[in-house]
């Protein structure tokens, strides 16, 4: 199953769309990109972990481009990215990482 995303822009009330994402994973001290995407329509990207990648223990980081999505909506951003770290642990099969966004401040948590 993997990791999913989803961003939600909480002050206009709507999906965050063509957000630039990026997958990396923590090997020997060093982050290796595994994916490059973009959110959908909905603010979602499905299938942010490859189909050719195994969900693996670990630490996973992703990386938000949020400065592309304040530019396109001529908003002001305090954060032109963001990052997400977080622990993989054995057994699990699927990771939702929510981000709740806007222009000055986002939460993230494990959804399911």
């Amino acid at each position: 199953m993997g990791i999913s995303i989803h961003i939600l822009d909480t002050a206009l009330g709507r999906p965050a769309t063509g957000v630039p994402i990026t997958l990396a994973r923590l090997t020997d001290g060093k982050w290796s990109s595994l994916n490059v995407a973009t959110t959908d329509a909905d603010g979602r990207c499905k299938h942010l972990l490859p189909a050719t990648e195994a969900l693996q223990p670990g630490n996973y980081r992703v990386h938000f481009e949020t400065i592309a999505y304040y530019n396109r909506h001529q908003l002001s951003g305090l954060y032109p990215y963001i990052e997400v770290v977080f622990t993989v642990t054995e057994g699990e099969q699927h990771y939702h990482i929510p981000l709740l966004l806007t222009a000055n401040g986002y939460t993230t948590y494990r959804g399911s």
